[in-house]
């Protein structure tokens, strides 16, 4: 990932939420060809995850969340 020289959380975040979608896609790429339903449970579980921690992000973004909310 490329940092960038910003305060500007909106740059960071779309650079995070592209490394978090890489990383879903390798994910789940691999759980095809993983044969140990042990490992393809893992790595079905670890792309669920990001994909939340993906979803905060938009909402962030988004200011969707109370949280996020000014």
């Amino acid at each position: 990932m490329e940092e960038k020289n910003t305060s500007n959380p909106m740059e960071h975040t779309a650079n995070v939420k592209k490394e978090f979608r890489a990383l879903i896609d390798h994910l789940r790429r691999d759980v095809e060809r993983l044969q140990d339903p042990s490992a393809k449970a893992l790595f079905e579980v670890s792309a669920e995850v990001i994909t939340g921690l993906e979803k905060a992000f938009n909402d962030y973004e988004q200011k969707n969340e109370a949280a996020w909310k000014k």
